[in-house]
């Protein structure tokens, strides 16, 4: 049985199972990964350097930003496609496909590489803090095109349901990760500039095996992977479907530019480290989610565009079931230890009893998040990216950015964190309601008509 058979007319649980487990494994890594990273620079250099690139750290994630546009956008556009069996766009999409990688890259490098002393100004460091930071900064920017190009490919893969291929890709990339930082931090002391060039080779990696899989063939379509020739309207495509995740993580950053000043005007470099550390726990506990979403995609999108609507919906309800039970004992451990797990993050951190509390009220909405994430990867996946873009801009925009510039200065930093869990709260609560009440369409819209 091909891998487009077993997912249009496979048991769910095992579909499910066999398209999820490798992309959490790389997801894992991944998050493993910047886990580690904080581990890393907070040992062996100190927490100021800690510090300086959790302020860096946001803003490199709109390069990530950008690659997911394209990986997303043109991911959903192939599991689409493959259900629909449309080999011509298949053929096509690399030519615009690459153009978008590129300018994407030209268009994150330049800028930020000469305002980067404005930039962290902005996230708040200043002094020697500021300086650290945009060393870190500037070396990421470097290898901006493989960040880009790396995780594009890599949703490319895993829209045709390879997680297994895409996983292998992402794990070899981390691992040279993991074992080039110490050495280029210590051994070399290059300090934080080595975390980020540690990085950039894994990247590089990541991206040439990408490249490798589509130039020998290994594809489940035949694609010009050559090709730098845009088309309006596969471009247009990707973008509309890629959007969601573009504005997440824009808006993502604009969320680490308002807490990281509120933190700075009413806390301490010790509270930046703080949330810093735990910021980094939260989103290594999220990373088996951000798995499910990715081992979605596919499903979804090809039973969509094979007309399977109603077993799109099923896989939507078995994906969000497993994602709660991933999670539940993590959400556990978070609540019943957080003394415990901050003392292994923060090595000799003295914490205090109001951070207990603000650390167990940060994790409090663990079990609710399933819900959110899975639904910013259902709806591009069944062509109504119109309604990811509006939970997003909803979270972000519409509570997250006034509350947090409202309330820390009423309230003080400790309302950044019961206030995400309330923003967290009344997103998951909406978006329950937008998916119970949503009906798909009797007959799906195709791609290449719009």
């Amino acid at each position: 049985m091909d891998r487009k058979t077993f997912i249009l007319e496979g048991d769910i649980k095992k579909v499910m199972w066999e398209t999820s487990w490798p992309a959490v494994a790389a997801i894992v890594l991944y998050g493993i990964n910047n886990f580690l990273d904080a581990i890393f620079v907070g040992y062996l250099i100190n927490t100021q350097a800690l510090a300086a690139v959790g302020l860096a750290y946001p803003l490199s994630q709109i390069v990530l930003g950008f690659g997911r546009l394209a990986g997303t956008g043109a991911g959903a556009a192939v599991s689409i496609w493959i259900g629909e069996n449309n080999r011509d766009k298949l053929y096509r999409l690399f030519g615009s496909f690459n153009i978008l990688c590129i300018c994407f890259s030209i268009l994150c490098t330049v800028p930020a590489y000469i305002y980067a002393h404005e930039l962290m100004a902005m996230m708040g460091a200043k002094g020697n803090l500021q300086m650290i930071a945009v060393e870190y900064f500037r070396v990421t920017l470097i290898g901006t095109i493989f960040w880009i190009y790396g995780l594009a490919l890599n949703m490319l893969v895993r829209a045709e349901g390879k997680m297994k291929t895409a996983a292998m890709m992402i794990t070899v990339g981390l691992i040279i990760d993991i074992i080039l930082k110490p050495v280029f931090i210590s051994v070399f002391g290059w300090g934080v500039a080595g975390a980020a060039w540690a990085t950039n080779c894994g990247m590089l990696i990541y991206s040439l095996l990408g490249f490798y899989y589509y130039a020998k063939g290994k594809s489940s379509f035949k694609t010009n992977w050559k090709s730098i020739s845009y088309d309006k309207e596969i471009g247009k495509r990707i973008l509309k479907l890629g959007l969601p995740e573009m504005i997440l993580s824009v808006m993502g950053v604009v969320q680490s530019i308002i807490i990281f000043n509120a933190i700075a005007a009413y806390g301490t470099e010790k509270d930046i480290s703080f949330f810093t550390i735990l910021n980094r726990f939260f989103l290594f506990l999220l990373t088996p989610l951000f798995g499910l979403m990715r081992g979605l995609q596919p499903v979804v999108g090809i039973n969509f565009g094979a007309g399977q609507f109603n077993r799109a919906g099923k896989f939507l309800k078995t994906y969000i079931l497993a994602g709660v039970a991933i999670l539940s004992p993590f959400f556990l451990v978070a609540l019943i230890f957080p003394e415990e797990l901050i003392g292994v993050m923060l090595p000799g951190y003295i914490v205090e009893y109001h951070q207990i509390i603000d650390f167990r009220l940060f994790f409090s909405v663990l079990p609710l998040l399933p819900v959110t994430v899975l639904a910013l990867s259902y709806y591009p996946a069944v062509n109504q990216s119109k309604k990811a873009s509006f939970l997003v801009f909803l979270r972000q925009v519409i509570l997250y950015i006034p509350l947090m510039l409202i309330l820390p200065h009423y309230f003080g930093i400790k309302s950044i964190y019961w206030g995400s869990a309330l923003i967290e709260l009344v997103v998951g609560i909406i978006t329950l309601v937008l998916l119970k009440n949503y009906k798909i369409q009797l007959k799906p819209i195709r791609i290449d008509s719009i």
